[in-house]
């Protein structure tokens, strides 16, 4: 944690630094100065934020809209089980730096468009690219090592590993792993103290240091979901995508991982995530797409798509906003 009595540098000093020099802020300090400061601080950077926002203030809030900076950009991706149509989006593109929610109800086909463009299922139609590369018939390994890696709805943690170990796993460039380099340890111990150090300080911002040589399947659902996280953040990506990163949560930490959300932002990492929780998505996103039965249905601003009355009442229904707590809602139903 920084020194209180140091003063921070200015925001533009520090986003002029961090656009020439990435690493010279810590992840882990972005993670605590990113979204708030301190009384008496100021906060890091946020050129990223700023730039999405201008960026995205004049583009059309319409489906498949082209967006000045994309960095995925999907066309024509169809995929179908049988007779059903689980996906079938005519053009999509996510904001580089920016964070964008996927919403819609459950079968929209959020998670399979997800499998579709991270390799882990091949589409019937379609291209699509990721940094001008393009990822068709690329595998799952691959498409991470090119910069895009995601987390699942489902957690896939190594229940038999330490949670370090798991931490480890996601490490990318390992020379140790290789069965003759592995005989010589000085080919390899300053690689491996660099990623431990670096697993370390991920934990520590994920509130799992403590818990680092406990075996993962011992963890609760929400702290799985953090590892899994976590473990993403090691390969240094471009690009995120989070199958609904709250799920399982505990409430205590929501808050504290929508800061990490966004400070991933303020490191120069775009951001897709599946949500429900449609007071993350106002309070975190730069951009929402709403998908239902495989389509995109709208797209725009989170406020302009919130305030769609016909989105709201279609894909997240028409009490979305209301207190079900309260009886005067099921006033006049049957």
């Amino acid at each position: 944690m920084p020194d209180t009595d140091t003063p921070m540098p200015s925001a533009e000093a520090d986003a002029s630094s961090q656009g020439t020099d990435p690493s010279s802020k810590p992840f882990y300090d972005l993670a605590k100065w990113a979204t708030k400061a301190p009384e008496g601080e100021k906060l890091i950077s946020t050129a990223y934020g700023d730039k999405v926002q201008e960026d995205l203030k004049f583009v059309e809030n319409k489906p498949g809209v082209h967006k000045p900076d994309a960095i995925l950009v999907a066309d024509d991706v169809t995929r179908h089980f049988g007779g059903i149509v689980a996906v079938d989006v005519k053009h999509f593109e996510i904001e580089r730096h920016g964070i964008t929610a996927l919403i819609g109800p459950n079968g929209a086909g959020k998670t399979t468009f997800f499998n579709l463009m991270t390799g882990f299922d091949k589409p019937n139609t379609g291209t699509w690219t990721f940094d001008g590369k393009d990822l068709a018939s690329v595998s799952p390994e691959k498409v991470a090592r090119m910069g895009m890696v995601r987390t699942f709805q489902l957690t896939k943690v190594m229940s038999r590993l330490t949670v370090m170990d798991n931490m480890l796993l996601g490490a990318p460039s390992q020379p140790g792993e290789g069965m003759l380099r592995s005989l010589f340890p000085p080919l390899w111990r300053r690689r491996e103290k660099e990623i431990t150090e670096k697993a370390e300080a991920l934990l520590n911002r994920f509130l799992l240091y403590k818990k680092k040589d406990d075996y993962a399947g011992s963890l609760s659902g929400g702290q799985r979901k953090l590892l899994e996280m976590a473990r993403a953040l090691m390969s240094d990506p471009q690009l995120v995508m989070l199958d609904e990163p709250m799920a399982g949560v505990n409430p205590a930490l929501k808050q504290s991982l929508l800061d990490h959300i966004v400070s991933l932002r303020e490191e120069g990492t775009t951001v897709l995530f599946v949500e429900h929780d449609m007071n993350m998505v106002r309070h975190i996103a730069d951009w929402v797409t709403v998908m239902a039965e495989g389509k995109i249905v709208a797209e725009g601003q989170p406020k302009s798509v919130m305030n769609d009355q016909a989105v709201v009442d279609a894909y997240l229904g028409s009490h979305a906003n209301i207190d079900l707590g309260d009886d005067s809602v099921l006033e006049g139903v049957e």
